[in-house]
């Protein structure tokens, strides 16, 4: 089992990130977390990924350890945090594994910097086109004709930021199991001494309507998708892309899926985790690390 140190490194733009790094091995991994976590909830995948793999997992800006001394808007801005963060610590020829929001910071990366990343592993990940964001209709109910537009909005919004955020403030472990409960973990839960580990980790996240506001905005397709145009940006991603999608995700719906593997293309290989919610790290671990593992160690194909 993979022993997991917890570090920090400080970024030319004054920011603080703070990192896991497991030890050993030689293939370089750069994971990159997703809402509501943080390089915490990567564990028990360092610690069970074969030996040769170097694991080093962000705190993205505002969540864990991590400071968060400039708000951030958009995605763009953390990739451009991992940018420096990858040169901070001298990364080259790596691969990335992006979660939900971390997909689509990784997405943004590895089009803003080719050549530095070898293949990129989207996790129940945000679309090429973003995550929007709806508000309540009359009944309370999310209305995919509503779609928030300010930050303004998503801070008045009753459905995400306002419950969460209000959780966050007075600590409220329990209404945020809930949320988990109902919405990331299926079958299965972690165990309990991991859960509330999990949940003292939420409570540091420190820009939750900024996020909301980053991926409603997030758009790096060729297509318009209802608040903004797409920069067509993916169309400098050229290494191989695995995306997985658990058949049971509430948070990340199949059409978000679609859209990734029809922006991205041939260099997409969709597989999806059967019996898997928005976190197959602990709905089936053994899979999700089976296929990753599988997908690292292919030899790139002659373009």
């Amino acid at each position: 089992m993979t022993n997991i140190q917890l570090k920090s490194v400080k970024l030319s733009n004054g920011e603080i990130l703070g990192y896991r790094e497991g030890e050993g091995g030689e293939k370089p991994l750069l994971l990159i977390h997703g809402n509501m976590t943080s390089s915490k909830h990567w564990d028990i995948l360092i610690e069970n990924l074969a030996s040769d793999y170097k694991i080093y997992a962000v705190d993205m800006r505002g969540f864990g350890i991590s400071t968060y001394n400039k708000r951030v808007s958009s995605i763009k801005e953390f990739a451009d945090d991992v940018k420096l963060f990858v040169d901070e610590l001298g990364l080259q020829d790596f691969a990335i594994a992006g979660w939900s929001t971390g997909g689509a910071v990784g997405m943004q990366f590895v089009a803003d910097n080719p050549g530095l990343c070898n293949k990129l592993i989207l996790l129940a990940s945000a679309s090429t086109r973003g995550y929007p964001i709806y508000g309540l209709n009359a009944a309370g109910q999310m209305d995919p004709q509503n779609r928030l537009k300010t930050l303004d909005d998503i801070h008045k919004d009753l459905a995400r930021t306002i419950p969460i955020q209000t959780a966050y403030d007075t600590r409220n472990k329990e209404v945020l199991k809930g949320i988990w409960n109902a919405l990331i973990y299926r079958d299965h839960q972690p165990s309990e001494e991991h859960y509330d580990e999990y949940l003292e980790d939420m409570l540091t996240q420190r820009n939750l309507a900024d996020i909301y506001y980053s991926l409603n905005t997030f758009n790096i397709s060729e297509h318009d998708n209802g608040l903004v145009k797409g920069n067509g940006l993916l169309k400098n991603i050229h290494i191989p892309v695995l995306v997985l999608r658990g058949d049971r995700d509430l948070v990340v719906n199949d059409n978000m899926t679609k859209e990734i593997i029809e922006d991205l293309g041939e260099i997409a290989t969709y597989v999806e985790l059967e019996g898997c919610g928005h976190s197959p790290l602990i709905d089936n671990l053994d899979m999700l690390i089976h296929v990753m593992d599988q997908f690292l160690r292919q030899k790139e194909l002659t373009k």
